[in-house]
């Protein structure tokens, strides 16, 4: 099933994406085929696969996780010290996505 440009449009939006209709022709068809091999990969039996929390390592082989131990960590003022701006004791940043 081929992707119309209100679907293309809709998936833009929840990325709040703003698209031109040249990107919109540029796009669909890319999505339409990232979308066919989602669906080729579902049709997959993997009822026999065990799952897995990593693809290369098991969990407990994970190189990644560190051991849960206490540590000593930063109070509120140390960890502001430095901040460029700070609110009601949290850093303040600027805001990053706005909606209309």
């Amino acid at each position: 099933m081929a992707l119309t440009e209100k679907d293309v449009r809709y998936v833009a939006e929840l990325a709040h994406l703003e698209l031109s209709k040249e990107e919109v022709g540029k796009f669909s068809p890319q999505l339409d085929s990232i979308l066919q091999y989602v669906d080729k990969l579902n049709q997959l039996d993997t009822t026999r696969v065990d799952p897995m929390a990593q693809v290369t390592h098991s969990a407990s082989q994970n190189s990644s996780l560190r051991l849960d131990q206490p540590r000593k960590t930063f109070d509120q003022d140390t960890a502001l010290a430095n901040a460029p701006e700070r609110d009601e004791g949290c850093f303040k940043v600027p805001r990053v996505i706005e909606r209309e």
